[in-house]
């Protein structure tokens, strides 16, 4: 029984590093809706003109998006299609491996199943929260991903942000600076509840990306539930028949 104890908590460390963002950093909550395509839509416009010329989606083809958020190849061939690509292939950007590493000092990862790797939460969180600080070699560092080497490429739809940090005593007595929230520096072209909205839309999308299957996985397995309940009411009383005799 401890075996299995110590089992389960070691498979359970992952997720809590996750669920924690590893950092220390509170996460905020997603507030997307898998439901809605309009924001799906919104989405993978932002994917595709804001995130896309540094990060793929190796997995995923342009007419399995299109049918699935509500969209024509017609449509997707013309506003989210930039590489020359047809709408069959897979979301691949231009950019070569090999150059990106001379740029970044690494590869920019591929971000099929990213939402499904760290979580929609922490995703959330990651696109809210950089701000400004001169010495990294972009200028800007991250609460949810202290010390990233990713650019702050939204800064024109969000603008600039400052950390605000309050002392408080730790568990040991000791004066520590902790980060409570952010101050806007500069304006960008969306106000902060426009921006939100729209990083819960970039999030929802890139959910959507990591299981295109997932709403009718969800259908179908309604009906599976139905049917296996269906199921046990005639097998029970098939049980009572065969059995009402034997005494």
């Amino acid at each position: 029984m401890k075996k299995i104890i110590l089992a389960l908590a070691v498979l359970a460390l992952p997720a809590l590093s996750v669920a924690s963002g590893g950092e220390g950093y509170h996460l905020l909550t997603a507030p997307i809706d898998s439901h809605s395509k309009a924001s799906l839509q919104r989405g993978a416009k932002l994917f595709v003109n804001y995130c896309m010329g540094c990060h793929s989606l190796e997995h995923q083809r342009y007419n399995r998006m299109a049918r699935d958020i509500g969209l024509t190849d017609e449509q997707v061939k013309e506003n989210l299609i930039f590489t020359g690509a047809k709408v069959g292939d897979t979301m691949k950007n231009a950019m070569r491996k090999s150059e990106a590493k001379g740029w970044f000092g690494v590869v920019p990862p591929d971000l099929t199943l990213i939402a499904r790797a760290r979580g929609v939460d922490y995703l959330y969180t990651y696109l809210l929260t950089f701000y400004e600080d001169p010495s990294r070699p972009f200028g800007v560092n991250n609460a949810a991903f202290p010390n990233a080497g990713m650019p702050h490429v939204l800064w024109e739809l969000q603008g600039m942000q400052k950390p605000v940090y309050e002392m408080h005593k730790n568990a040991e007595g000791h004066e520590v600076e902790t980060l409570t929230g952010f101050e806007l520096v500069k304006s960008g072209s969306m106000s902060p509840p426009q921006f939100k909205e729209s990083m819960a839309d970039l999030v929802n999308f890139l959910s959507y990306v990591g299981e295109p299957i997932k709403l009718e996985r969800q259908r179908i397995g309604v009906w599976v539930i139905l049917f296996l309940a269906l199921a046990f009411v005639v097998f029970y009383l098939l049980k009572k028949e065969y059995w009402k005799d034997v005494h």
